[in-house]
């Protein structure tokens, strides 16, 4: 997976906004809350997660997927873009959006 085969699934979301972050990250936000963070040099991801999600994709994968942090009850989960099944990527960053959208507009991604 490329840098811009991600940023085609994460531009393809519903009120999807990219910001300049800390480092040489861009982050992903969904009205004011982030869901996503891109290593454009290092051709990784960071996508929020729940804690279960994020130790499941860790011991099913961790050449793909390392924890980041956990904070509250969710988590953040480093996936390695070159390494990742573009299907399961798509997938994890639909549901780190839906984590961070108001209710209303994630029930709009079904309609």
């Amino acid at each position: 997976m490329s840098v811009k085969e991600f940023l085609e699934i994460a531009h393809g979301l519903p009120e999807v906004a990219e910001n300049e972050s800390f480092g040489e990250m861009t982050s992903f936000r969904v009205r004011g809350k982030s869901f996503g963070y891109l290593d454009e040099a290092e051709k990784s991801v960071m996508l929020k997660a729940t804690r279960e999600e994020q130790a499941a994709l860790v011991a099913e994968a961790p050449d793909v997927f390392s924890p980041s942090w956990a904070g509250g009850r969710f988590a953040w989960v480093k996936v390695d873009l070159v390494k990742v099944d573009p299907d399961e990527l798509a997938e994890l960053v639909t549901e780190a959006w839906r984590l961070s959208a108001p209710k209303r507009l994630a029930v709009e991604l079904n309609d």
